[in-house]
């Protein structure tokens, strides 16, 4: 949620009325049905009545209890069969000739080995698929789990495992071509990008250099033709405009993303790219002046954008009772916005341009008031279009894997190995986008990668995937 519990208090008394209802939580089940049941029954130590008597059952209280068996390795041992025509031995010991070419190639008949995503490797698609989840998921590096594995008496080297890693990243590349493909058929995306070090190597002596990873992802409420969702990240070496240009070539839509320069090249009449902007930047700068103490009306202008954050609320419910978005629900949310919205955007903009009259250069809420009077086309495009979002946090919220993950691993070994993370992470961020269980989803896609048609490719991509 963007407003804070001290920014709420200063709303006036007379919107209480607007305000939406506050949507119940739902009750978390914490012991779900699907799991194996264990039945321990607990019977008293004597039936015997004090009579004399057997006594019979009228009832029984049920208690459910919540276990748990920790990581169970165990050995697939896979056994190949030879079989053998015992007449055509008997011919070839007797050195009679045999006519029926046809027999001499099936005088030895054993099943081939199936074919892996990593060629000759102990490791079936289900330890890969933990190892990763593991790794990008859950945040735990190598290393660590090299610890934890030897618990269990199985003794991975970390080495091994990141061999495992990248052969992995690498035969999982053309699923996430494919989805750059498909992304770049949606009218609307999102973009963002955040830091992650890169280890460069200088004259032997290792150095850190920090790149980046941009996201690029279709909007939290999809209206796409079949509802694809997805989210393909880019490792590059640097934060330059290049890279956005290259990911985007011949791209034409609406684009929501930050102030950023890099993404400034692409909003030009050949490109045909429209700029999204996102209020959340926006209310930001007002929030740091507010809790700092370094301006006495920002709070006038945090109250504005939390009624414009009210009417959000309102529509966010719309979307809670229609899972799957059409133009009609579209059409909706723009009266609503239109009836709601529209005039309290433009009691912001007047505000914004009396305190920019009363305002030095180079004050603090000069900026915040400057930022939002620049970029006010684009702060407010969301007013007239249902399918767009009010700012870009749905990215930033796909940017939080990278957040966390870099806290434990720290860096990207090489530009290579960041593109690697890079590709397996888009999987598994898609993956949950659609609702999959990851590690099934990544698990069967190891097994059926290496003998998949590359023309039936999209059968394995995260909205396609079913469980065979």
């Amino acid at each position: 949620m963007l407003i804070t519990q001290s920014e709420s208090k200063q709303t006036d008394t007379n919107s209480d009325d607007n305000k939406p209802a506050k949507p119940k939580r739902e009750r978390r089940i914490v012991i779900p049905d699907n799991l194996e049941v264990r039945t321990i029954i607990h019977e008293p130590e004597s039936i015997t009545c004090g009579c004399g008597c057997q006594m019979k059952q009228i009832g029984e209280d049920v208690q459910d209890k919540l276990g748990l068996i920790p990581a169970c390795f165990y050995r697939e041992r896979h056994i190949y069969p030879k079989y053998a025509c015992q007449h055509c031995q008997r011919q070839s010991f007797s050195k009679q000739p045999i006519d029926d070419t046809q027999n001499q190639n099936h005088r030895l008949i054993q099943a081939k080995v199936p074919a892996g995503v990593i060629v000759k490797s102990i490791a079936t698609a289900e330890l890969l698929a933990h190892i990763i989840i593991s790794k990008f998921a859950d945040h735990q590096p190598l290393y660590r789990q090299s610890l934890i594995y030897g618990r269990s008496g199985v003794h991975l080297s970390d080495s091994t495992m990141a061999d495992w890693v990248g052969r992995c990243g690498v035969a999982l590349e053309p699923l996430v071509k494919r989805l750059h493909e498909l992304l770049l058929t949606q009218p609307i995306l999102h973009a963002d990008e955040t830091p992650v070090n890169i280890l460069k190597f200088n004259n032997n002596k290792g150095k850190l250099k920090q790149g980046y990873v941009w996201a690029y992802l279709t909007p939290q409420h999809c209206q796409s033709y079949g509802g694809f969702k997805a989210v393909v990240y880019d490792f590059a070496e640097s934060r330059r405009n290049e890279h956005p240009k290259a990911f985007l070539d011949k791209w034409q839509g609406q684009l929501i993303c930050d102030d950023y320069n890099g993404y400034k090249c692409l909003f030009n009449q050949k490109q045909a790219v429209i700029e999204v902007g996102c209020m959340a930047h926006a209310r930001r700068k007002f929030h740091e002046l507010h809790i700092k103490g370094q301006s006495l009306v920002a709070h006038e202008a945090l109250a504005l954008f939390q009624k414009l954050y009210a009417v959000e609320c309102q529509i966010d419910a719309l979307f809670e009772k229609n899972e799957t978005p059409s133009p009609r629900v579209a059409t909706t949310v723009v009266a609503i916005r239109q009836q709601h919205a529209k005039p309290i955007a433009k009691a912001l903009y007047r505000w914004l341009q009396e305190k920019r009259l009363g305002t030095t250069k180079n004050a603090s809420i000069t900026k915040a008031i400057e930022y939002c009077l620049k970029r006010w086309q684009a702060l407010t495009r969301y007013l007239e279009d249902g399918s767009l979002p009010i700012d870009n946090n749905w990215a930033e919220n796909q940017m939080r894997p990278w957040a966390l993950g870099r806290k434990n691993w720290l860096f990207a070994g090489s530009l290579k190995s960041g593109q690697r993370a890079a590709v397996i992470m888009s999987l598994i961020q898609s993956a949950r986008l659609n609702g999959l269980d990851v590690y099934a989803y990544l698990s069967d896609v190891l097994k059926r990668l290496p003998t998949h048609k590359d023309k039936d490719i999209d059968e394995l991509l995260p909205h396609v995937w079913k469980m065979q």
